[in-house]
């Protein structure tokens, strides 16, 4: 159950906290923007089975390689990719804290 809390919690609650406290002038879009980067995990409908809650997700998928972590981490240098580079981030992290509690077990 705490896996669960803490996968989705920094997946939604996280991305709603930034975007209200760090973005005050803009939490609306900002909001929308940091919640959609769940998309990334469109790159599991290419795997067998799409969904295995044992798997890390982390360099098992595309959008979750370590190229890809390394594209979005540089994304935070340009001031017009800084959100998109937060936004997938964070979803980054919400699966890396996933796979260490698939590792507890």
């Amino acid at each position: 159950m705490l896996r669960f809390i803490l996968h989705y919690g920094i997946h939604f609650i996280v991305p709603i906290i930034i975007a209200l406290f760090l973005f005050k002038k803009n939490k609306g879009v900002v909001m929308l923007i940091l919640l959609s980067g769940i998309i990334i995990d469109i790159d599991h409908f290419f795997s067998n089975p799409i969904f295995d809650p044992n798997r890390c997700s982390i360099n098992f998928h595309p959008l979750h390689s370590y190229i890809a972590i390394f594209i979005y981490f540089s994304f935070l240098f340009f001031k017009k990719t800084r959100i998109y580079g937060i936004a997938l981030l964070i979803h980054i992290l919400a699966d890396m804290v996933d796979c260490y509690m698939i590792n507890l077990n």
